[in-house]
């Protein structure tokens, strides 16, 4: 935006809710990776496991978005799970004081190690912008003390040399200790279907001990 200008807009939703948020370029200048705030007509709301409401700001809850434009359901007559005439979008999220949506990933990716609430999109997001990582997987595996931990598979990018230790050192001074990966793992490539999306089940099998 500094160098292009303030033209830059964030949208978030799905196929099966549509358009839920949109952040424009003040919502981006004052809150750097938001998805924005409801569009008119779009009723966005967060909910816990017992299907409450989650109201408090930054209080982390699932997404749910209800709107004229909502999926009728899958041809196989399935649906998404809904509360309150809300469908959902199978993301957990937070408000912010200002009312705009921060989407944590999506909620069966959550782990929870040692009593804390992980998101390994957090993680992934900020290694992948690391110098000299060219591309990166983190995903939660089971661990006796913690319950579960973060693991990360790294692809240096050419001619890079990195080590378990400078990921970790990284991870670490941008975020919480208790984010960073326990393991780390270097490959030569990520397993990949052919549209182009990571093949996390298949590290899950190539790699039981991470």
């Amino acid at each position: 935006m500094d160098r292009f200008g303030d033209n830059l807009y964030n949208m978030y939703g799905s196929t099966e809710v549509a358009v839920a948020t949109i952040a424009n370029p003040e919502d981006l200048r004052a809150a750097p990776g938001t998805a924005g705030k409801p569009l008119s007509g779009v009723d966005v709301r967060l909910y816990d496991d017992d299907d409450r409401e989650v109201t408090e700001p930054d209080a982390v809850g699932r997404i749910f978005v209800g709107s004229a434009l909502r999926f009728e359901g899958y041809t196989g007559g399935q649906t998404k799970p809904a509360i309150d005439g809300l469908l959902s979008s199978g993301d957990l999220g937070r408000f912010d004081a200002d009312g705009r949506l921060f989407v944590g990933g999506r909620e069966d990716d959550m782990i929870v190690s040692g009593g804390e609430n992980l998101f390994p999109s957090e993680v992934e997001d900020l290694l992948s912008d690391m110098e000299g990582v060219r591309e990166v997987a983190v995903f939660g595996v089971d661990d006796d003390q913690f319950g579960q931990r973060l693991a990360a598979f790294v692809v240096p990018e050419d001619g890079v040399t990195l080590d378990d230790r400078a990921i970790k050192d990284h991870v670490r001074a941008n975020l919480a200790n208790y984010k960073v990966p326990r393991s780390v793992w270097f490959l030569d490539e990520l397993p990949r279907n052919p549209t182009g999306k990571v093949l996390k089940r298949d590290l899950r099998q190539r790699f039981p001990d991470a």
